[in-house]
């Protein structure tokens, strides 16, 4: 056997450069690169090793660690997980500030590769800078965080270890089913080691999407079910996208006369203006997709795990003979709720269902239904994104806005407050993809660290990024990153002083305005942020604007702009749009000295009666 003598980080390395994937009708790396800030823990190591493949795996340099994470999350999301990143940090808080984004890709079911240094295998310098040491448990690390949001965790203490943990952690990271964050923490020490490694173990290796075919019992079952339904609907879920089944999709609901409704995660799986596709359902729904999953007697959940602002905390689906289809490539989400399970990749599923209900279509009737919802629901939309006069616009008119000024083509980015909800309802995404929502962990900060990913993983379109000033004053960094790399963003800012999201959710539960917008903190100054100063000291083209007519204009200007463009304007916290939209289920305390809160707990208790649970 040839063998060749590598420390362990050099072989680590040079095997993610080795690894393929067929992406777009070609071959090209499965890793777009890795994302490093280094420190004490893995300058030595895997900083020298990664300067040695700098050609075949870039290196990319971030401001926070954290947002490097959720750069390469959204790339891997971007490129349909078809393509991902790894990140590799110091050992102590360079690690621990990542592991909010690996809960951030468990929860999304999206891969990225976390290469944080660890401490001393050989124990020799312990403690060293920055450990963590635990009184009962010598064996503990600050990565060991990581454990319960990684869905491969792997400590290397030996350079031979590589030999199976990187096979075993490729396989996670390119399985549909269990596709999400792999952890593998890397020994100092051990990275420098050496070790005969045999050659044949950085040969190039091509990974194929794997498209699980259904049981015949399952899709047999399925279909009956499906062909009988009066009120046929279909949710789908971001496996739609992930399967690249958008095209399927729309051939199996104009095959069957079947609405089509979307999650946040699987919003343009269809355009905007398909006649069957109702828009956003659950609780940031609009009112066309919720009136149906209302009356609905058959579900077919596709390529979503159904949690709650989707479902209306299980409350929206009040047929009570309603069934749930779940197509899904994981067994743990198509089961759900006693839903009939069909385990299979959305496009084949899809494909075969299809075939297997021949010519059947749903009632005229229903699908004529969908037609005057979702002409209701235009009207709706329209006049909640017009224009008006007052001083301070709402987030739908700015929605509006940016909007008009944009192009199909273009992708927005959003993840967290109160804009995803009226995205959610209101953007029209015209190509899969064009609508890029964090919305499983609604993580504040990833909307401009998601911005920067998904650029470098979709160069040839214009990126949209929309936030409000709680998220952009936790995250803002890599505005200065990708105006290193030049990587173009336009990212809108919305400003309405405070945690407007939460200070309407505040309202609603009976509380009152407290610790939210800044004006009901305790504070002897009010800051007055200058978010147009900031962005532009981070080297981006900024400009603030009054209005909305301003706005579109600076859109404009941005899309011909050679760098990243931050504009900025000042918006109401307390409008959202009333159309549209479901209960969600938010507990209420049940005592109270206050009159307002004990009329929200009655008003809460009444809406728990309509959850449908364990049927």
């Amino acid at each position: 056997m040839s063998t060749i003598r590598l420390t362990m980080a050099q072989a680590l390395v040079r095997y993610l450069a080795a690894q393929k994937t067929e992406y777009n009708g070609g071959t090209v790396p499965l890793f777009g690169g890795v994302w490093a800030i280094f420190g004490h823990g893995n300058v030595a190591g895997v900083g020298e090793a990664l300067w040695q493949v700098r050609d075949d795996l870039p290196t990319f340099r971030a401001h926070n660690e954290q947002a490097m994470a959720h750069a390469a999350i959204a790339y891997a999301k971007a490129s349909r997980r078809r393509r991902m990143m790894a990140c590799t940090t110091s050992v102590g808080p360079g690690a621990t500030n990542m592991v909010t984004a690996a809960a951030l890709a468990h929860v999304n079911r999206l891969p990225v590769l976390f290469l944080p240094g660890d401490v001393f295998a050989n124990r020799r310098p312990d403690p060293v800078l920055q450990q963590i040491e635990d009184f009962a448990d010598a064996t503990v690390s600050a990565n060991d965080c990581f454990r319960p949001v990684s869905r491969f965790f792997d400590r290397i203490t030996r350079p031979e270890q590589i030999l199976s943990a990187l096979p075993r952690a490729l396989a996670v990271l390119t399985d549909p089913a269990a596709c999400g964050p792999v952890t593998l923490a890397l020994c100092q020490d051990v990275q420098a080691e050496a070790f005969d490694y045999p050659e044949s173990f950085f040969s190039e290796r091509l990974w194929r999407v794997r498209r699980p075919l259904p049981d015949e019992a399952e899709l047999k079952e399925a279909v009956a079910l499906l062909a009988a339904a009066e009120r046929p609907l279909v949710i789908a879920g971001g496996g739609v996208h992930y399967a690249d089944a958008a095209d399927t999709l729309a051939r199996f609901a104009e095959a069957h006369g079947i609405p089509v409704c979307e999650t946040q995660a699987g919003k343009s799986a269809l355009p905007h203006d398909h006649p069957l596709n109702m828009g956003a359902v659950g609780v940031t729904g609009t009112s066309a997709a919720n009136a149906l999953a209302e009356r609905a007697d058959v579900i077919l959940a596709v390529g979503t795990r159904l949690q709650d602002f989707t479902t209306g905390s299980w409350a929206l689906f009040r047929n009570p003979a309603r069934r749930i289809i779940g197509l899904n490539v994981q067994p743990f989400d198509a089961t759900k709720h006693q839903a009939l399970p069909l385990v299979a990749d959305a496009q084949v599923g899809l494909s075969v269902m299809s075939l297997g209900l021949g010519r059947k279509r749903a009632p005229e009737a229903w699908t004529a239904l969908a037609a005057r919802e979702k002409e209701r629901w235009l009207a709706a939309a329209e006049a909640a994104t017009e224009p008006t006069n007052v001083v301070l616009p709402s987030d739908a008119e700015v929605i509006g806005a940016v909007q008009r000024a944009g192009e199909p083509q273009d992708i927005v980015v959003c993840a967290a407050g109160g804009l995803p909800g009226e995205l959610h309802k209101l953007w029209n995404a015209s190509e899969p993809g064009g609508y890029h929502l964090e919305y499983g962990y609604s993580c504040m900060g990833y909307e401009i660290a998601g911005g920067l990913g998904v650029k470098m993983a979709r160069p040839d379109r214009e990126v949209v990024v929309m936030v409000g000033d709680g998220s952009y004053l936790m995250m803002n960094s890599e505005i200065a990153t990708s105006v290193m790399l030049g990587l173009k963003l336009t990212i809108v800012v919305l400003d309405n002083r405070g945690y407007g999201c939460i200070n309407r959710l505040q309202r609603a539960t009976g509380g009152e305005s407290f610790n939210n917008l800044l004006e009901h903190t305790r504070h002897v100054i009010l800051p007055d942020i200058d978010f147009r100063a900031h962005a532009a000291s981070l080297g981006a083209h900024a400009e603030k604007v009054t209005s909305l007519a301003e706005l579109e204009s600076a859109v404009r200007r941005a899309r011909s702009a050679e760098r990243t463009s931050v504009i900025v304007i000042d918006t109401d916290p307390m409008p959202t749009t009333e159309a549209g939209g479901f209960w969600w289920d938010v507990a209420v305390p049940e005592v109270s000295p206050r009159q307002e809160v004990r009329a929200a707990r009655a008003a809460y208790e009444t809406a728990l009666a309509a959850q449908r649970l364990g049927d």
